[in-house]
């Protein structure tokens, strides 16, 4: 299924991932990703209301995660992070190579608005046969949250109007994170470089890096 997004308004330009990748991304293979940093854990709820930790999630694969909120209506915001990644879902999907060792993560930083039930229904929009795992998840408590966008550095704004009062939406910088098999983040990608090319390759480089790892230690 195609990845459902707001509507664009007139005269917006459309980040780069919305379109053919107009320079030539480099090879896969060509270039290292060297080690950022270790994943945050932290405490989450999957789509049934199961508490559960994050690591639990990524362990053994690797992972591509989202901070979003599902009411965004910056369509260069987190529709954009959404669309990214179910192309790439579908591009996985088909790849004998990488289906089986990746999967997408999707944290809602709207707590108020995002329960697991409607992050359940907003996660079967991009549901199809063969498809790497994405789990959409939330946590029980702003201390959770905190927590965990602290971990990743990402940091979340309610927007107020003139007189102070909060207008329901939320302000962020997009931030999506490339973790390896090991919880180690790889990569992290703003708008400028969030396009189903560049991860792709990204993701078949870490992915051979640790397969000559494992050859090089047995």
């Amino acid at each position: 299924m195609a990845a459902p997004h707001h509507e664009t308004p007139q005269n917006q330009i459309l980040a780069p991932g919305y379109a053919e990748l107009t320079f030539a991304a480099p090879e896969a293979g060509t270039y290292v990703l060297p080690p950022l940093w270790t994943a945050k854990d932290g405490a989450v709820l999957d789509t049934e209301g199961k508490q559960r930790r994050l690591h639990e999630f990524m362990t053994g694969k690797f992972t591509l995660l989202s901070f979003i909120y599902t009411s965004c209506s910056d369509v260069n915001g987190c529709p954009l992070a959404s669309y990214v990644l179910n192309k790439v879902q579908e591009r996985v999907a088909g790849d004998d190579a990488l289906k089986d060792y990746v999967q997408l993560l999707s944290i809602s930083f709207d707590r108020m608005n995002d329960s697991p039930a409607h992050l359940k229904t907003y996660g079967a929009k991009f549901s199809r046969e063969a498809a790497p795992d994405w789990q959409f998840l939330t946590t029980a408590s702003d201390a959770d949250l905190d927590e965990i966008l602290t971990g990743y550095d990402q940091f979340i704004i309610e927007d107020v109007d003139e007189a102070g009062q909060k207008v329901g939406t939320l302000s962020h910088v997009l931030r999506v994170y490339l973790i390896d098999h090991e919880q180690v983040i790889r990569n992290i990608y703003s708008v400028s470089f969030l396009h189903p090319d560049i991860i792709i390759n990204d993701i078949k480089t870490i992915v051979a890096d640790a397969t000559a790892q494992s050859r090089t230690e047995t």
